[in-house]
């Protein structure tokens, strides 16, 4: 039986006063009635005290409407076949019983009320019920049912709404969730990018320095330098990444892109990396900055890599695309038998092929004849024209 109730909603303290207000109504105009009739006939005195208290014990078990629906509505319309006062709470009941939209408690109720409007025409009353009156609330009973109906619809239909509303709350919520672990995860890999090529080439420098025992003084100077160098533009490049994470107005300094893969090829190379490249790109300064960015980037993790599993090997780089067919980088470089990665092997491709498909190109790599091939393609529209663009 709870179950039936426990889907109502909850009654605020003016909604569950305007519903004894409404009971109440009822109640004054018959008990008006009853004094009216008093009046004219003080004899009548001990019926109409039995039907203002039959009202009253309606009123009263009025209360528990939503716990026992059917059986209030079936009591108050029994008490209103003796009393027109308990007619208010009958109807209140009744009401109450059809926003549950159970036909088969809502007829049979109907049908005693309807029979407890007649019954309570054609009994002795102190009150002069007619025809009239029984057509009145047959029609009114009617009325009853069609509102009880539409206001339940109304109120699962302001409970979807609300419900729509929480959902779609909820989906915001989520998707400004995986927008905020979308940019941590691309700042994470900027970081990866940067630091990893940086630390890489300290690591080579730091080594020479450390086992060579042939280097003049002028050698070890230059050496020294270089690592100092690196370790100055890691950390200007390490504060530009993680100015994103500040959001501060300061002004950034610009992102490498393809024009700076000159000096990432001279920087690799003065660390002792061997790198031989064949840049055959045609239109390159065609090529949208985001693209120009993200092959700055694979190259540059690619370098990185090459030094990680195959230290102090040749690696070949090889660049070539034009407008309408896109951008391919190439970077192959020996891969000997047993030779480990080092902290964080394999993490640097995973890295790439994340970066490369944000892009929207696709990353492959394998090992063929003894030399591991990555190679990267990332799209590049033909540039448009319309029919006024070029007159100059």
């Amino acid at each position: 039986m709870h179950n039936r109730t426990e889907s109502q909603p909850t009654l605020d303290r003016w909604g569950m006063s305007l519903r004894y207000v409404c009971a109440l109504l009822p109640m004054l105009f018959y008990a008006a009635a009853l004094g009216a009739s008093v009046s004219r006939n003080p004899d009548r005195l001990p019926m109409a005290l039995v039907d203002v208290g039959l009202g009253v014990i309606a009123l009263v078990l009025m209360g528990w409407r939503r716990r026992w629906p059917w059986q209030i509505a079936l009591a108050t319309a029994l008490l209103s076949a003796f009393s027109g006062t308990a007619n208010g709470p009958a109807y209140v009941a009744y009401v109450s019983l059809c926003t549950h939209r159970r036909w088969r408690q809502i007829i049979p109720v109907a049908a005693v009320s309807w029979l407890g409007l007649v019954a309570y025409s054609i009994l002795p009353a102190i009150t002069e019920a007619t025809d009239v009156s029984i057509v009145t609330g047959t029609l009114v009973l009617g009325g009853l049912t069609v509102f009880g109906l539409y206001f339940r619809g109304r109120q699962d239909l302001a409970a979807s709404q609300q419900e729509a509303a929480l959902l779609a709350e909820h989906q915001q919520l989520q998707r400004i969730e995986q927008a905020k672990l979308a940019e941590r995860l691309k700042i994470a890999q900027e970081m990866h990018d940067v630091l990893a090529h940086r630390i890489s080439l300290l690591s080579m420098l730091a080594g020479g320095l450390a086992y060579r025992r042939d280097l003049t003084a002028e050698q070890t100077r230059e050496a020294a330098l270089a690592i100092q160098e690196n370790a100055h533009q890691s950390l200007n490049e390490l504060r530009t990444v993680l100015g994103t994470l500040r959001r501060d107005d300061a002004p950034q300094p610009p992102q490498p892109n393809l024009s700076h893969l000159d000096a990432l090829f001279d920087e690799v190379r003065t660390a002792g990396q061997q790198v031989e490249v064949n840049d055959t790109i045609d239109g390159r300064e065609l090529l949208p900055t985001h693209t120009g960015r993200h092959a700055y980037r694979i190259m540059q993790e690619a370098l990185t890599n090459a030094r990680k599993h195959a230290p102090g090997s040749q690696v070949t780089a090889e660049l070539g695309g034009r407008p309408g067919a896109g951008l391919r980088i190439r970077v192959s470089n020996p891969a000997p038998a047993g030779t480990t990665a080092g902290p964080g092997g394999r993490l640097g491709l995973v890295g790439l092929a994340e970066r490369t498909r944000m892009a929207g190109g696709t990353l492959s790599h394998a090992v063929q004849d003894g030399r591991f091939i990555l190679d990267a393609r990332l799209p590049w529209e033909a540039a448009h024209c319309d029919s006024t663009g070029d007159r100059g």
